[in-house]
């Protein structure tokens, strides 16, 4: 199948309708977005934060978890603001290339923590099979190959998939029924065959979706039999500690996803798929910092000492 060599759109702009259908709800889903951006941006803001702060957290698993907040900053920062603006104001419009822009970069840090979350699960795994030698196998030089190669992997894959969208024609309506620039809203909208870009994007998807899970798949197998061979009950409840936070983060990202793979291509299924994105972008960043903060005794130390931190004040 042979692609066009340029794009022949005559559609500039896009218009997101967001939840426009929905007017009296307009001004409480604002405040109730801007509520959870903020303690999206000041959780993930604080575990950066508190990691780079406490010598403790010094360690390959927080060097991570740092990176997975700066993930679910980045990623959230892409839709939410857009968002809150087409709630509160009346142009709605977007630019073709302003679209394919967000898209590029949602898609690119979804990919990119999909495959950090498996990499903490490899993490994992070192750190309760092989916990004597998990410093010297998790050294700077591996932790920094393992970082690189997701946020390489998420640029490569988004990159292919925004081109095959620019590649398409959009010659006929400009209403985009979402609130942001989503793969199946904006292929919606093409007049031309959309058939090689669907091809692209159900490969790369059902590839990095396989993958990702394998490895975590495969690490918690290795994990679960040493747990079971551990003689310690407190060795058993530590280890399970550490990885009680990544499972709950794991099962809540995949899962979303899957829902978003599950729902119908139909025109009664928008509404499910804005709110299964709403999930996936807004909700996911604010979670992630709680469940690692709440369930991890030292971010926990960390924090309550940043609280109760007060300068003393020298006599004069």
């Amino acid at each position: 199948m042979a692609l066009p060599l340029r794009n022949h759109s005559s559609v500039t702009t896009f218009i997101l309708m967001g939840f426009s259908e929905y007017p009296h709800l307009q001004a409480p889903l604002f405040l109730l977005f801007l509520a959870i951006y903020t303690v999206t941006l000041v959780g993930n803001m604080g575990i950066i934060v508190v990691r780079r702060i406490n010598p403790k957290l010094h360690t390959p698993m927080y060097f991570f978890l740092s990176h997975l907040s700066f993930l679910d900053l980045c990623y959230s920062s892409v839709f939410t603001p857009k968002l809150l603006d087409i709630l509160i104001v009346e142009d709605r419009t977007i630019s073709f290339k302003g679209c394919l822009t967000q898209f590029f970069f949602i898609c690119a840090f979804v990919i990119t923590e999909m495959f950090m979350l498996a990499v903490m699960a490899y993490d994992r795994f070192v750190a309760v099979c092989n916990p004597l030698l998990y410093r010297v196998v998790m050294s700077p030089k591996l932790c920094a190959v393992l970082i690189a190669g997701p946020y390489m992997w998420g640029g490569l894959c988004s990159l292919t998939i925004t081109y095959s969208l620019y590649q398409l024609s959009y010659c006929g309506s400009n209403i985009i029924n979402h609130f942001g620039c989503e793969y199946s809203a904006i292929l919606s909208l093409s007049c031309s065959d959309s058939t090689f870009s669907q091809i692209i994007c159900l490969i790369i998807s059902i590839f990095n979706e396989t993958c990702s899970l394998l490895i975590i798949l495969a690490s918690y197998i290795f994990i679960v039999v040493t747990l079971i061979k551990m003689p310690s009950k407190g060795g058993l409840q530590k280890a399970f500690s550490t990885c009680s936070s990544h499972l709950t983060a794991i099962t809540i990202f995949h899962g979303i996803i899957l829902l978003l793979y599950c729902v119908p291509n139909s025109k009664n299924s928008w509404l499910l798929v804005k709110v299964a994105t709403l999930l996936f972008t807004v909700m996911i960043p604010m979670l992630n910092p709680l469940i690692y903060s709440l369930r991890n005794k030292d971010v926990k130390d960390t924090v309550r000492r940043l609280i109760s931190f007060k300068p003393h004040s020298q006599a004069i």
